[in-house]
């Protein structure tokens, strides 16, 4: 593998005065990996690589039995090899993407903990966390995954509190949200390493508009997302988000935005176009399908986890989004990944 060409050719380039070792990282690919997220990591390094005529950094990718493993687009990617110990200079890290709790193998999870024991650096992409967490490394360290994933993780993993965060970089064990939050983690690592021109230039290269910083949210602000910049629909909307499993009155959203009842519903309909129940209710039951699609819990869990009282209550408005009943629709998301 290490004989492998790292170096493309190009027009653009950009002296780099270092005459080190590359910098190598290894990826195991799980099934259902995104690839944006996964192709968005390893285009800075060969960018980079490539502007400098230096081989500043070396990938490599395995797989568990180094067989192809099928990305969550249908596309399969063959690996150099299947597990095997890497250096301790070198950096690991685990692509996950859909279905993440189903991707993980006991092996895997074996294969995360002994690396971290030997001493590399290991870090997830996407949902990698989920590999981290399991091998028990995600304990008192800050950490992200992508914000789809989050509640589906917190259910799994009571203590562990994922950022909302692009990216973070916690002594060494770097997560990030996926898709091209991948590539701002890596610019960040790049002008760590060789300066903040270089990462400019890779990042023009990749015609990438890098983050503020680390901590910029992977969602975009919801007064952007609604083409608003009301202070008040914004603290409105914020407390239905951190208030799904035990839902406010509309009267004490409205008086947590500082507003009356009434102006809270002129908001809505000028903005949103529906009600606020409507809003906070389509919120709740876009929960109770990620936690169908991603967890084990049970509809009962997931009904009080959405602040419904009941799981006929929960079936009734879930039928009404979706077309069928909570245990229907999981049972038919079942059937067709066989």
């Amino acid at each position: 593998m290490s004989q492998r060409n790292f170096i493309a050719k190009g027009a653009a380039s950009y002296q780099v005065d270092y005459d080190g070792p590359p910098k190598d990282f290894h990826f195991l690919l799980l099934p259902n990996l995104t690839m944006l997220a996964f192709s968005a990591a390893v285009e800075p390094l060969r960018v980079a690589n490539q502007v400098s005529g230096k081989a500043l950094y070396r990938w490599f990718v395995m797989t568990e039995g180094g067989v192809p493993v099928r990305c969550s687009n249908g596309i399969l990617v063959t690996p150099d090899s299947g597990l095997e110990d890497v250096p301790k200079s070198a950096l690991a890290f685990i692509c996950g993407g859909t279905e993440p709790k189903d991707s993980i193998s006991p092996r895997a999870i074996q294969w995360v903990s002994r690396q971290r024991a030997f001493g590399c650096k290991v870090g997830g992409i996407c949902t990698g966390a989920f590999a981290l967490a399991r091998a028990g490394l995600l304990g008192g360290r800050r950490f992200t995954l992508h914000w789809e994933n989050q509640p589906a993780f917190a259910e799994h993993f009571i203590g562990l509190e994922p950022t909302t965060s692009l990216y973070e970089n916690d002594g060494g064990l770097m997560t990030c949200g996926g898709g091209s939050a991948a590539t701002d983690m890596m610019l960040d690592m790049i002008e760590t390493d060789h300066g903040k021109d270089l990462a400019n230039v890779v990042a023009d290269m990749c015609i990438h508009a890098r983050a503020s910083n680390r901590e910029a949210p992977q969602k975009s602000p919801l007064s952007v997302a609604l083409g608003s910049r009301n202070r008040h629909l914004i603290s409105a909307l914020q407390q239905m988000n951190d208030n799904l499993e035990t839902p406010l009155e509309m009267a004490q959203i409205a008086q947590g935005a500082n507003i009356s009842r009434r102006q809270l519903e002129r908001l809505f309909r000028r903005y949103v176009a529906v009600t606020p129940a409507q809003f906070y209710l389509d919120l709740r039951i876009s929960r109770a399908h990620a936690l169908l699609n991603e967890t084990a819990l049970s509809i009962a869990e997931i009904a009080a986890a959405t602040g419904f009282n009941s799981t006929s209550q929960l079936a009734l408005r879930f039928r009404k989004r979706f077309g069928q009943p909570p245990g229907a629709f999981r049972k038919s998301w079942t059937i067709e990944k066989r």
